[in-house]
């Protein structure tokens, strides 16, 4: 009941003013005409430039990244790490990401691919569509007029050659070098190089130079000439597995002719090496420093560099310190480095702990597909992303991950349209559809432009879940 005094105060306006309330009717609407008046809210996006991924889960809008656009603003870093269990989508991602960067005229793009299907590489069916060849190592097919990648080619600078010697070495002994092993090796290498100047030198004439070291190198540091020897013996026999092992045919010879480094996609197939082997660290060493100094060049290029099955490379000590002088040289010559792994653990506790985090810090883009709760919790730890990313990372679907870039963490369901689909899909020995698909690109341009529309309309009137329009 009413208090007397108000009543007997709102009887006496009434009467001096007039009835001051209304009777407002109520009004049907729907909630799609609602949300023009109640905006949603969702986390800031990362701008409208750059390669369209697909769409942000809780608000719909379009999400767009891209490294070079995004460096110096919001990325103090280009590089990409890519986690998570298999069959949650990480493969597509990277192919379609290739597919769309590939659209720009000053991209390139380096795969390294050690996932095999059907007797090729995973990039084979991509590699084909764009009319390229991939660069297919395999130590059988080298043995027959196969590639062949010489770690002594004269592209490569006489300080990067004998660093590369070092960690192919360290690699296979599973240690450091001691500093007469090192010292044996060193005027070896000297003398190889100061010697043959009609040709490559190549890894034979190393190891010819180990089991019979010159006399001028036991004067240089006055010891005895059997000495000098002893301390290059078992460098030799290292080395010796490149020219006469399992590994023979693939780094003893010359650099093959006519590797075309200009291609807008390059593919190394190391689908024929046994990716548990020590072969794999070795190879991917000097794939790495090969590449630094043959394909890296300050040419206003941007380069992206794509790794399958990088704890390969993050879990070694002596192939992890390559490549992060690589990550380190490479930012300032526009280079994204891209690393794919499964689990984080695979790296973090590892012999390359150290090494590991320090190219892990160089990450600025984090993206994490679907994992066991216990490993969302450890990739939270040590990535440090928020409470509510690591409670979801174990419920995500297929196609679904969180994306980290520099802070900005946001739930992101990638798109892929249906002519990049037969050329992503991975699956095919456990299915009875295996035809690939020619990709036309004119096709591939008009999905994409389509989707690039779609996508920024809905940016520019902060559309939510319930008007997105299903893209491909």
């Amino acid at each position: 009941m009413r208090d007397p005094m108000s009543a007997l105060t709102d009887a006496f306006t009434s009467f001096l003013f007039g009835k001051v309330e209304t009777t407002r009717l109520p009004v049907r609407t729907s909630t799609g005409q609602a949300q023009a008046v109640y905006l949603p809210t969702a986390a800031p996006g990362l701008g409208d430039s750059g390669v369209i991924i697909g769409r942000e889960v809780y608000s719909g809008k379009g999400y767009i990244y891209d490294p070079f656009q995004l460096y110096g603003q919001q990325l103090p870093a280009p590089h990409w790490l890519v986690l998570g269990e298999s069959g949650n989508g990480k493969s597509a991602l990277e192919k379609t990401y290739v597919l769309r960067q590939l659209r720009f005229r000053d991209r390139q793009v380096v795969v390294l691919d050690a996932q095999g299907e059907d007797g090729v590489g995973e990039w084979n069916l991509i590699a084909e569509a764009l009319g390229i060849t991939p660069i297919r190592l395999d130590p059988i097919a080298a043995n027959d007029g196969g590639i062949r990648l010489n770690p002594l080619d004269p592209a490569i600078t006489t300080t990067g050659q004998l660093a590369l010697l070092r960690t192919i070495i360290e690699v296979a002994m599973g240690h450091g070098l001691d500093e007469r092993s090192g010292f044996a090796l060193k005027v070896a290498h000297a003398y190889v190089v100061d010697t043959i100047q009609d040709r490559q030198p190549v890894l034979t004439d190393i190891v010819e130079q180990l089991r019979h070291p010159e006399p001028e190198s036991a004067l240089a540091m006055n010891v005895d000439i059997d000495d000098v020897r002893a301390w290059g013996l078992d460098v030799a026999l290292v080395l010796d597995r490149l020219v006469d092992g399992d590994l023979r045919g693939m780094f003893d010879g010359p650099t093959t002719v006519g590797i075309d480094l200009d291609a807008p996609l390059i593919v190394f197939d190391l689908s024929h090496i046994d990716r548990n082997s020590i072969a794999m660290p070795i190879l991917m060493a000097i794939v790495g420093v090969w590449l630094e100094h043959t394909w890296i060049r300050p040419d206003r290029k941007k380069r992206i560099f794509l790794v399958e099955e990088a704890w390969h490379i993050i879990n070694s000590p002596f192939v992890a310190q390559l490549f992060q002088r690589l990550l380190k040289f490479g930012r300032r010559l526009g280079l994204s480095f891209v690393a794919v792994v499964h689990h984080l653990s695979d790296v973090v506790d590892g012999a390359a702990a150290r090494e590991a985090a320090a190219i892990l810090k160089m990450a600025s883009t984090r993206t994490i597909y679907a994992q066991k709760a216990d490993e969302a919790r450890a990739t939270g730890r040590v990535l440090g992303l928020p409470r509510w990313a690591v409670e979801i990372i174990p419920t995500l679907t297929p196609g679904i991950a969180v994306w980290d870039v520099n802070g900005n963490v946001q739930v992101v369901k990638h798109l892929i349209t249906e002519t990049e689909r037969p050329l992503v899909y991975t699956d095919r020995a456990m299915t009875e559809s295996s035809t690939p698909q020619q990709l036309p690109e004119d096709l591939l341009a008009a999905e994409l432009e389509a989707e690039e529309r779609a996508l920024y309309i809905e940016r520019q009137r902060g559309a939510g879940p319930g008007s997105a329009t299903t893209v491909a």
